[in-house]
């Protein structure tokens, strides 16, 4: 993706634990193992994070536009920095630029004495909406500038109509239930900025993209659903710069993590910076109905959509639900209950038939 690009990821967990941690900053460091998800061992930890090795992804190669190949991924552009799982009463928007933020809280200390001062953050939020909002942040990082003219830095400072046709996810199911591998497959990918409504904030120092995993009725439904199988689910996710001419390829991962059956109550409470009051009626699920009605409703997309979360994987949920909304007779059935049900949350017209399917 960046071909002139010469930072390199230490490749595995392995490759990081044999190199002395006194040889990364102290800013570094303390990102990578302060985080409310722990970092655990990549074959057997469990609710924590972990750094995958970027061969395990498979990505468009240097001649994928001529032969549709493509390669293993290599090393990442970006170092990995930790992960945070966050619970508050309101959605979290740009978390880097939070007084609280852990992150950028240790990269402040370090330039305040005249260190890492060419130092980028690259993070993305996926927001979970409900009645309690979460938000899953992974953070990457570099000392060293990113390199003018490369993809990457045309993606960090470029417009969000560019980066929306670019930021893809890719994701791989380490460990889950038989019935999900053997009916779903392992690999995924999709471009989010087309799937669900990414809001990029750009700071001095970084890049944060935010997820609205609520832009999208019917991959919001489908997630309270999926949260279930969390705790069971081991899954690798990457994210990348698209490539889509020859001089940008081949793709390079800014960085990928290894999600180890994470347990939801791991999260870490984070006060609301802006009180925000919700009517009653509009906790369940965005419905502007009235409660009993309302819970009835959700009371049978529960029952339908059991059968089909048996055939879901979660890293395709966060890809925009890549497979369901490829069933004609599925959609049609969400879209009768939920435009009947839930009038108050928008359809998205737009964003119904971009993006959702797996993209190559």
């Amino acid at each position: 993706m960046c071909p002139t690009t010469k930072q390199k990821h230490r490749g595995s967990a392995m490759d990081s634990a044999a190199k002395p941690s006194a040889s990364l900053p102290d800013w570094i460091t303390d990102s990578i193992n302060g985080g409310s998800l722990r970092h655990v061992d990549l074959d057997t930890g469990i609710n924590g994070w972990a750094s995958p090795p970027g061969n395990l992804f498979s990505l468009r190669s240097v001649n994928y536009l001529t032969k549709r190949q493509k390669a293993p991924a290599g090393d990442y552009l970006l170092s990995p920095l930790g992960m945070d799982w966050l619970k508050s009463t309101t959605k979290l928007d740009n978390v880097l630029a939070r007084p609280d933020n852990r992150v950028s809280h240790a990269l402040k200390k370090a330039q305040s004495q005249g260190k890492s001062m060419k130092s980028f953050v690259f993070a993305v939020n996926l927001q979970v909406p409900g009645k309690d909002h979460y938000s899953a942040v992974f953070y990457f990082g570099t000392e060293d500038p990113i390199p003018p003219g490369s993809l990457l830095y045309r993606f960090v400072n470029g417009d969000d109509a560019f980066r929306n046709h670019r930021f893809k996810i890719v994701n791989r199911i380490v460990k889950g239930p038989w019935i999900v591998k053997k009916a779903v497959g392992n690999y995924a990918a999709c471009l989010l900025g087309k799937a669900l409504t990414c809001n990029y904030h750009r700071g001095p120092n970084y890049l944060e993209i935010d997820v609205d995993i609520s832009s999208s009725a019917i991959a919001n439904a489908i997630l309270h659903l999926a949260l279930g199988y969390v705790t069971s689910v081991t899954i690798d996710m990457g994210f990348l710069v698209e490539a889509q001419t020859e001089n940008e390829l081949p793709e390079k991962l800014v960085g990928a993590v290894r999600v180890c059956q994470m347990e939801m109550s791991s999260a870490t409470v984070v006060d609301a910076l802006t009180p925000q009051i919700q009517p009653a009626a509009a906790r369940v699920m965005g419905c502007s109905k009235g409660m009993g009605e309302s819970k009835k409703i959700v009371k049978e997309m529960n029952e339908v959509m059991f059968v089909w979360m048996s055939l879901l994987r979660w890293g395709q949920l966060l890809c925009g639900v890549g497979n369901i909304v490829s069933l004609p007779a599925t959609v049609r059935l969400l879209r009768f209950w939920w435009d009947g049900g839930c009038a108050a949350v928008p359809a998205n017209p737009d964003k119904a038939n971009n993006g959702l399917r797996d993209s190559s």
